[in-house]
């Protein structure tokens, strides 16, 4: 088992009514964290307990750490309540990564609610390799506009060259834009079927369409990337809480291709 290193938050950004930032330094002098796009990290708050989390900041900056994080239960209800000064245990990183050295392509980056959080790092990666890469596109559904996370961070993409899609499920009376699920739109977003890369993260049932569309237009399966959001309890394949089919999400994951889920993810409830 791996002990836990001390992390102290240096800053905490409540996005909106259910999600927050927190970033944190180490508290060893000159111990900076290496990460790869995709992986995640076991978060300890001291008296609650410890979940896992998604590493959701910049893979080329080790110097601090960041995490978002929905608040859902008792131990990120807690961390929700945390200050800057606070401690937290970090444990990591564990988990397979996005595939971001497939430069060439095009890139289309599929994200529903907090799909997104794993997926900013692989955006920051393509970021900074842009001319490696051709027409990338973000493709972000929310529940309504105030559910939209990191808006000064896609005013960064933007200007970056990164083409970005929203949509919400329901809309209020300053929204403008599109209404709906991400599915439909994923025509308008894939020019090179043959040729792009797709990274996904959302509900399953945003994987089972969205892939069914991609598949349709003849994206290889083997160019479809999927990370599996499910409960992971001790990071390392032993527990058995997150097992899909022969896969432990926590060990072989959290990010895979759909050539070896395919059949996993068409049986319900699994």
């Amino acid at each position: 088992m791996i002990v836990p290193s001390v992390y102290q938050v240096e800053s905490v950004v409540h996005e909106t009514e259910d999600i927050f930032t927190l970033t944190m330094v180490g508290k060893e002098s000159g111990k900076g964290f290496c990460f790869l796009p995709g992986q995640f990290n076991m978060l300890y708050h001291f008296g609650y307990g410890e979940v896992a989390i998604s590493i959701t900041g910049n893979s080329s900056d080790d110097t601090v750490l960041t995490h978002s994080i929905r608040a859902v239960g008792n131990v990120t209800r807690a961390m929700q309540k945390m200050k800057v000064g606070d401690e937290i245990g970090v444990r990591g990183p564990f988990g397979t990564s996005w595939p971001i050295d497939r430069t060439g392509c095009d890139v289309l980056l599929v994200a529903g609610g907090c799909g997104l959080i794993p997926l900013f790092p692989a955006l920051y990666a393509l970021v900074e390799n842009r001319k490696q890469f051709g027409n990338i596109t973000l493709l972000y559904g929310a529940r309504s506009p105030s559910d939209f996370i990191y808006q000064k961070q896609m005013e960064m993409l933007k200007g970056r060259g990164i083409q970005i899609e929203l949509t919400v499920d329901k809309a209020d009376e300053t929204w403008k834009g599109r209404v709906g699920v991400v599915t439909p739109i994923i025509k308008e977003c894939v020019r090179k079927p043959d040729n792009t890369l797709v990274m996904a993260c959302g509900p399953d049932i945003m994987f089972r369409f969205a892939v069914r569309e991609l598949l349709e237009m003849k994206v290889k399966k083997e160019n479809v990337y999927l990370s599996l959001e499910r409960h992971m309890q001790c990071g390392l394949g032993v527990c058995g809480r997150c097992q899909v089919g022969p896969y432990f999400v926590c060990k072989d994951g959290p990010v895979f291709s759909y050539a070896q889920l395919e059949q996993w993810l068409n049986i319900k409830e699994l």
